[in-house]
């Protein structure tokens, strides 16, 4: 069991991202989430989260079980999180920037976040964000860092 959740918050073409004040990936804009409390059902975890860092109430039927993203090397405080895509309805009237405890909200369009020359996004992100959100089925994306440098994304399918 991995100890962290993690999810990207989708409306139409834009994403919900947060530029982190602490690390992991601080001064980096990443999705939104956090720690898994003690018995706690990951489902959970993520809804509490999204609502802490966004003060958005998330439908569970709006969240989308995505896989895992795991790494070995980089310290990240774990090896692994759980990943969610979470699609908001078009009427829900989010305004940004909006600076949080955990940092600052912004919409981004979703081009932006899965550029792979995209210096100011967790460096992994360009490389699974596309697959997930596209993918029907749920993935494994292992990031293999050397020090804090990227080196690959091996992308597998989890088996139902």
């Amino acid at each position: 069991m991995y100890k962290y959740t993690l999810a990207f918050l989708i409306q139409g073409n834009k994403v919900l991202l947060i530029n982190r004040n602490k690390t992991p990936w601080m001064g980096s804009w990443n999705g939104v989430g956090g720690k898994i409390e003690a018995d706690e059902q990951i489902f959970y975890s993520i809804t509490r989260e999204i609502k802490e860092e966004t003060d958005i109430d998330i439908n569970m039927d709006h969240l989308i079980y995505k896989g895992t993203v795991t790494w070995d090397v980089f310290d990240a405080q774990g090896n692994g999180l759980y990943l969610f895509i979470c699609r908001l309805p078009e009427d829900l009237d989010y305004k940004t920037p909006k600076v949080v405890a955990e940092g600052i909200l912004d919409w981004k369009p979703i081009d932006w976040a899965i550029d792979k020359k995209n210096q100011g996004i967790a460096k992994n992100i360009p490389y699974f964000l596309k697959h997930a959100l596209d993918s029907k089925s749920t993935y494994n994306y292992h990031c293999t860092f050397e020090g804090d440098q990227l080196k690959n994304v091996d992308i597998k399918e989890l088996i139902k």
